[in-house]
């Protein structure tokens, strides 16, 4: 394979039309230590004692915290497309950001009232499966099944440059390690490769092979491990050399054979009271899955399971960013049933702390912004919808 992939005249992107009225939820873990200390078993959360925590949250309950005002707005410009992916920019309440199957992608703001399309980015000749933003967020890497990754300044929509992939082989999704500026590409030919962003290149010894094709990705806080799931039901871990960008292959887990690992989220539960590094993740076994890491070399133990329809749609879920500061501790996930549900991870029964409807069909992703203000979700009809939090 060439080292060198090509790089081609940039496209412009232009304004479409503002929809009419009907987060990243990342948030950037401060510091984490590379080495994980033995800690007691299920000690996800701030322990009773935690006062200082509860009081930076208000002591009010998860319930209380997750109540939702209704509808804020309503995004209808990728209708009858399914829209993926969406995000919020990185540690921002007001800039969001979605692709779409209709070979687009969208940046939203809602700081106007009321809020509006900022700018559609067009270029792609094909869907588009996964984005990312910068840390800066000045710009946005979005990956397609027409074999291209395309990079995109987040201002005025150009189209940065493009990077095709020397198999020609589909582009499924992508993620950028949280130190340097190396993004890692999962594609349909069951291959995960590092790109360096700046010059276009493959970074050597930055490829491995999984047993299907790429779907879901993520790297620790540090990004010194990345974990990486296929459509045959595996998660392999691979260690992240952080001078050289080399992978090196470490675990692998069969959560499902044959079960699609849609989307992967890690967590560091930073917080004065508790440490427990933790793996959302969603597959296609109609349960929301909630792993424990438990070494540095990035494997994986059951923790618990929630109850949610998902049988074959690319479903994505969320850890709520504040949940450090929470009496217990919450993640969001879409449903096949159009609905969004919040589970407690620390309620062994009755773990539904709320359910938001309002979806046409299933409910593919959902994203925080930084201060748990707002929640986005996306469906596979192509809406966007934007959920206010009440204000206690």
């Amino acid at each position: 394979m060439a080292a060198v992939w090509q790089q081609v005249l940039a496209v412009d992107a232009r304004t479409l039309r503002r929809t009419p009225v009907r987060g990243s939820y990342q948030l950037q873990a401060q510091m984490n230590r590379a080495v994980y200390d033995e800690r007691p078993s299920g000690a996800l959360v701030p322990t009773s004692v935690a006062e200082a925590s509860r009081a930076m949250a208000g002591d009010t309950t998860l319930s209380e915290n997750y109540a939702f005002a209704g509808m804020h707005h309503i995004f209808d410009q990728h209708v009858d497309a399914a829209v993926p992916r969406l995000q919020f920019a990185n540690d921002d309440k007001h800039l969001l950001a979605c692709c779409s199957l209709d070979s687009t992608l969208s940046i939203m703001t809602l700081f106007s009232s009321p809020p509006s399309v900022k700018v559609i980015l067009k270029g792609h000749a094909g869907p588009v499966t996964d984005f990312a933003w910068s840390l800066s967020n000045d710009v946005i890497v979005s990956t397609s099944k027409d074999g291209t990754l395309r990079i995109w300044n987040t201002e005025d929509g150009r189209c940065i440059r493009e990077v095709r992939d020397p198999e020609a082989s589909e582009l499924l999704c992508c993620t950028f390690q949280p130190m340097n500026n190396n993004l890692t590409v999962g594609n349909s030919k069951q291959l995960l490769q590092v790109v360096n962003i700046s010059t276009g290149k493959k970074v050597k010894g930055g490829s491995s092979k999984l047993t299907g094709r790429v779907l879901s990705m993520s790297f620790d806080a540090p990004g010194r491990i990345l974990w990486a799931g296929d459509d045959r039901g595996s998660i392999f871990s691979f260690l992240f050399d952080m001078a050289t960008g080399k992978l090196t292959k470490a675990k692998r887990l069969v959560v499902s054979e044959g079960s699609s690992i849609c989307s992967i989220s890690a967590r560091s539960w930073i917080s004065r009271e508790a440490r427990d590094p933790s793996l959302l993740i969603n597959a296609c076994v109609n349960k929301l899955l909630l792993y424990r890491v438990v070494d540095n070399e990035g494997t994986l133990q059951l923790k618990t399971s929630f109850p949610i329809k998902h049988g074959s749609q690319p479903l994505h879920s969320i850890f709520c960013p504040l949940m450090s500061f929470r009496q217990g501790a919450c993640v969001v996930t879409g449903s096949e049933d159009a609905c969004v549900y919040f589970f407690d991870v620390e309620r062994n029964t009755k773990a539904i702390v709320n359910k938001l409807q309002g979806h046409g069909g299933p409910v593919l992703d959902v994203s925080f912004n930084c201060d748990e203000s707002l929640l986005a979700s996306a469906d596979s009809t192509g809406m966007v919808i934007i959920w206010r939090r009440e204000q206690k």
